[in-house]
């Protein structure tokens, strides 16, 4: 509703057509009306949406601080060689960065390809995770236009048949009902723009996480390999 709104808003600048003499309460409530039973399922859309982005900003803005701190621990140690002490560190959290982490390090005999198959595993079980709810707001985002459209649609066939009814085409009724249906269309591309805004911010902020948990894999690796060579 409120994206409905902000485009109405915007339309009432263009010269030539008059504000209404109401509130802006009333305006709302006029949409939420002559929107008819399509504001159900774009209301539903609207809760998922902010619900799932709640929900998940906090959940990447938690995961970001974790890795932060245990990568930052774990390098430290690592360039001490002191291995049994990060190992310690990644088992006592539950982090993405550690999990990856434990992984690798827990297959430190085992020889480099088995450290490496085992940090990608582990980076895909923990990639999977970070992105959980990102689907539904890709699916938000093309689902909300796609409900703002189809009310659209029935509302341009509503219209058509009260012109069929009136026998005759008037101005004020046609362009009253295009209007209207018009309102679905802009409360689901208001919807849509700010899911679709939201879900490419998560995507950088799981690119930026995975980027350094790689930097930090690397120079787990490395450590073993001087680790190794200094023991051969």
């Amino acid at each position: 509703m409120a994206g409905t709104m902000l485009i109405y808003s915007a339309l009432l600048q263009i010269p030539g057509m008059d504000s209404p003499d109401t509130t802006v309460g009333e305006q709302i409530q006029f949409a939420w009306d002559e929107m008819g039973f399509m504001r159900w399922p774009l209301v539903i859309c609207l809760g998922i949406g902010i619900l799932v982005i709640i929900w998940k900003f906090f959940d990447l803005l938690l995961q970001s601080m974790r890795t932060k701190s245990i990568l930052s621990g774990v390098n430290e140690l690592l360039s001490e060689h002191q291995v049994e002490e990060a190992m310690d560190i990644c088992r006592d959290s539950d982090s993405p960065a550690a999990n990856i982490l434990f992984a690798g390090l827990e297959r430190r005999s085992e020889g480099a390809d088995r450290v490496m198959k085992a940090i990608e595993n582990q980076g895909l079980l923990e990639l999977s995770r970070l992105e959980r709810g990102l689907v539904v707001l890709a699916t938000l985002t093309n689902i909300a236009p796609l409900l703002g459209f189809l009310g659209t649609v029935i509302g341009m066939i509503i219209a058509f048949q009260a012109i069929e009814v009136a026998g005759e085409v008037e101005a004020t009724l046609v362009a009253g009902g295009i209007k209207v249906a018009l309102l679905t269309t802009a409360t689901g591309l208001g919807i849509a723009i700010p899911v679709s805004i939201a879900h490419n911010y998560f995507v950088s902020t799981i690119d930026s996480l995975v980027i350094d948990m790689e930097e930090s894999a690397q120079k787990m690796m490395d450590t073993l390999h001087a680790i190794a060579a200094k023991q051969a």
